[in-house]
């Protein structure tokens, strides 16, 4: 029985609270396994590697505020793997907003293509780790995971170590994101708070706000300057 408790004792100190994925119907396993569905980043504690393995393809990323968002993994469409990895302290309290100034995408094939040159591009051109972005959305609401929550990005410079980033996948200074990707950002910021990535009262930023750009683009900063958390004073 003394050895029975040790165990199931080291098992708790090591794994924590694993209930995010356990609740799904998850496993939390290194992401270099096989998973029979996708893997989720956030609902592991552990290394950033450790993932929960959702089972029956792609799906929601969370329960309660993350049941209305849908994420593809890094392994769904086709990630690279990173040259490095940094973690976060979490939780977060800075989210910034930008675009990716490329054309916008239509079905899941453009758009895992579409993100899987903006990761080629970020590492093989920029000479970056990995793609900068936390998170990319588009415009259909769907989200692809870049660095995921627990991962340092290549995003905001000055502040990559302190917040995330989501990248609304398409051009919008003349026009902004159709309401689908607008909600699912909103809805994505909801499950990141609820997860204990994202601090309750964050400061919400366009990339404009703090680098020399005109990112996220007219028409979108113009939209998030509505949002609550929208901050006017530089973090």
């Amino acid at each position: 029985m003394k050895t029975i408790l040790v165990v199931i004792a080291c098992w708790t100190l090591v794994h924590g609270d694993d209930s995010g994925c356990l609740s799904q119907g998850g496993t939390c396993q290194e992401d270099s396994l096989q998973c029979s569905g996708h893997y989720v980043s956030g609902l592991c504690t552990g290394s950033a590697t450790r993932r929960c393995c959702l089972h029956g393809g792609t799906g929601s990323s969370g329960t309660g505020s993350c049941a209305n968002v849908k994420i593809v993994s890094r392994s769904e469409w086709g990630a690279a793997a990173p040259k490095s990895v940094s973690s976060l302290h979490l939780p977060v309290s800075l989210v910034f907003i930008h675009h990716t100034e490329t054309p916008a995408c239509h079905d899941a094939a453009s758009c895992r293509s579409r993100v899987q040159n903006i990761q080629h591009y970020h590492m093989v051109t920029n000479g970056w780790a990995d793609i900068g972005y936390s998170f990319l959305v588009a415009e259909d609401g769907t989200i692809y995971e870049g660095r995921g929550w627990d991962r340092v990005g290549a995003h905001t410079e000055g502040y990559n170590s302190r917040g995330i980033a989501f990248s609304f996948i398409g051009s919008y200074s003349g026009g902004k994101p159709p309401a689908a990707a607008l909600t699912a950002v909103k809805n994505m910021i909801q499950c990141g708070i609820s997860l204990g990535k994202v601090t309750s009262g964050y400061h919400l930023y366009g990339h404009r706000d703090v680098n020399q750009t005109s990112c996220p683009g007219d028409a979108l900063y113009h939209e998030i300057q509505t949002w609550p958390h929208y901050s006017h004073t530089k973090p």
